[in-house]
C-alpha cells in the first residue's frame, strides 16, 4: 500500500498539470463543435473562459457561435477582431465579411472590412483573397483598381479557390488589369471547369458547342448536376 502512494501522488500531479496545460487548437475546435451543433452551456463556459485567457482559437470558436445568435452579433465582431488582432487568420476572415455584409444597426463597411480581407489573404486563405479581387474588381471600399483585382485573384485562384479562376479567365480574355491572353483565358476556363464550377461549365459547354457538341452536352449536364448539388461549396 506505500509503494501505491508516491504513484498515486503523481498521477494526481500529472493531472493537476494537464488541468492546467493551455488546450492545443484542434481541442478548441471541438469544443466549439459541441457548443454549436449541441447548444452544450458546459462548452460554451469553456469556450469563454478559454476566450478570456486570450487565446485566438477559442475567441474565434466564440466568435462563430455567436454570429449565429442575432442578439449576440455585436459580441460576435468584438471576439472575431481580438481574435485577428492576435494572429487568427479565420477570424480576420470572418471579421471582414461581418463588416462588408453589415449587421443589424451597423450598416455595411466594405472599406474597414478590405484591412481584415488582405491581412488573411496575406496568409494564404483563398477566400479572402476572392473577396479583396472583388473589391477592387468592383470598386466596393476601395478604389476601383483591375490590377489589383486580377493579383489578388490570381492569388485566390493558386490555391485552388475555382471562382477566382472563372473570373481570371475573362479578366485575361479581357485583358484587364493584365496583358490580354485568350490562350490563358481558356486554360483558367477549362481549370475552373475542372474543379466544377458550375458557372465555368457552363461557359465552356458554350465555347466548344460548334466544335465539339457531345462534350458540350456534357458539360451542361454536369453544370446542372452541381448546381443543384454542390453549390455552396463554392
Amino acid at each position: 500500500m506505500r509503494a501505491l502512494i508516491p504513484l498515486l501522488a503523481s498521477a494526481l500531479l500529472f493531472g493537476c498539470q494537464l488541468q492546467h496545460e493551455k488546450p492545443t487548437s484542434a481541442q478548441i475546435e471541438v469544443i466549439g463543435m459541441k457548443a454549436r451543433q449541441e447548444a452544450d452551456p458546459h462548452a460554451e463556459r469553456k469556450l469563454m473562459a478559454w476566450a478570456e485567457q486570450h487565446l485566438p482559437v477559442a475567441q474565434r470558436e466564440l466568435a462563430i457561435l455567436y454570429q449565429s445568435r442575432p442578439k449576440q452579433r455585436d459580441d460576435a465582431l468584438k471576439w472575431f477582431g481580438q481574435a485577428a488582432r492576435g494572429g487568427d487568420t479565420e477570424a480576420a476572415f470572418q471579421l471582414a465579411e461581418m463588416l462588408r455584409v453589415g449587421v443589424p444597426g451597423v450598416p455595411p463597411a466594405p472599406a474597414a472590412a478590405a484591412p481584415w480581407y488582405a491581412s488573411a489573404a496575406q496568409h494564404r486563405h483563398a477566400k479572402a483573397a476572392l473577396a479583396l479581387g472583388l473589391l477592387y474588381k468592383n470598386g466596393n471600399g476601395v478604389p476601383h483598381d483591375d490590377a489589383q483585382a486580377a493579383n489578388w485573384l490570381a492569388q485566390a485562384a493558386g490555391l485552388g479557390n475555382a471562382h477566382a479562376m472563372f473570373l481570371l479567365s475573362n479578366i485575361y480574355d479581357q485583358g484587364l488589369g493584365v496583358a490580354q491572353d485568350r490562350v490563358q483565358g481558356r486554360r483558367m476556363l477549362e481549370e475552373a471547369a475542372e474543379h466544377e464550377y458550375p458557372p465555368a461549365l457552363q461557359e465552356l459547354a458554350m465555347t466548344v458547342q460548334q466544335n465539339d457538341p457531345l462534350r458540350a452536352g456534357h458539360l451542361m449536364k454536369e453544370a446542372s448536376e452541381h448546381r443543384r448539388n454542390n453549390w455552396n461549396r463554392f
